[in-house]
């Protein structure tokens, strides 16, 4: 367990930063439930589908491969069913969607984990930074081509990161989503995360009214393959900081988790949660305006897609 681990108190909702995904669910039936998590092959997405279907589960798992995802789902048991879902190709995403839509199932909760990060050269994808795209756009369609398959208490949770904070101003300049005004890759790594962020408020606030909820969550820092496009240097500064500061798979997962499936979540909406508990976002995520110009900018960039 890492020193901040051991030091930081626990939050409101009785867990916090040293939290894992089974503290978490511990002593929670989920059977019966039906939840999908996108990047289930591997670091926080292979721990939260291993909780879950711990706790009874049907888990619908995600890669960017069939085969990457069936052989994570093998490993799961409880009819766990592995899906090809490359968040970069919207064909890929389509046949997902359509996939879902033959199973047949209602779905509980949709974990928006995958993710790449910190690429070093700018890299696009139809003409959008690959960043962007991948965490955001694939999971804007992912999400909203299954919200008719959604329960009507369904959760939907998006990992974002505290990065969001890195994120230029305004939060997503949508007038250069493919940075042709110049390139950081913390900076839009950073509006990707915004962008996850200003995604969940606004869908929530389409499901208000009903009791559906949609968060956003910051899992911490933790050492995964996530960061395999860092530099030496910065991964070598990660492996000597994390039995300090790092948290470990199972507490990363922890936050998601308790969004996505504990009964104290259920009635929360529109929020940004940090160490299992409500914490605060860069102020600007709650601008509602800018969150309704996201979601008309994205659903341009689909209707656009091959």
């Amino acid at each position: 367990m890492s020193l901040i681990a051991l030091l930081k108190p626990k939050g409101p909702s009785g867990f916090g930063y040293g939290s894992t995904a089974e503290k978490v669910t511990a002593g929670l039936s989920l059977a019966g439930k039906t939840i999908l998590v996108t990047g289930c092959n591997s670091g926080l997405g292979a721990e939260t589908a291993r909780v879950l279907a711990l706790r009874g589960a049907r888990v619908l798992g995600t890669a960017r491969t069939r085969e990457k995802a069936e052989a994570a789902c093998a490993k799961l048991g409880g009819g766990a069913t592995g899906l090809a879902c490359e968040l970069a190709d919207p064909a890929s995403i389509r046949a997902c969607v359509a996939a879902v839509h033959q199973d047949g199932a209602k779905i509980d909760a949709i974990l928006c984990n995958a993710g790449i990060m910190a690429l070093p050269r700018r890299e696009l994808a139809f003409g959008v930074e690959l960043q962007f795209f991948t965490n955001h756009v694939g999971h804007f369609m992912l999400v909203t081509g299954l919200l008719d398959r959604l329960a009507d208490d369904g959760r939907v949770v998006m990992t974002s990161s505290g990065a969001h904070f890195a994120a230029p101003r305004p939060g997503v300049v949508l007038d250069d989503l493919g940075c042709e005004r110049g390139y950081n890759q913390w900076r839009a790594y950073g509006q990707s995360k915004f962008a996850n962020i200003l995604f969940a408020k606004e869908l929530a606030r389409r499901f208000a009214g009903s009791s559906r909820t949609a968060n956003a969550v910051h899992p911490g820092v933790i050492a995964t393959n996530l960061g395999r496009h860092m530099n030496p240097i910065a991964r070598l500064a990660l492996a000597i900081g994390k039995p300090l500061v790092l948290k470990s798979a199972a507490q990363g997962a922890a936050t998601q988790v308790y969004v996505a499936v504990h009964p104290d979540a259920a009635k929360i909406s529109g929020r940004y949660f940090a160490d299992c508990n409500v914490a605060k976002p860069r102020p600007d995520t709650e601008d509602p305006e800018l969150a309704q110009r996201l979601w008309a900018a994205t659903e341009a960039i689909v209707a656009r897609l091959p």
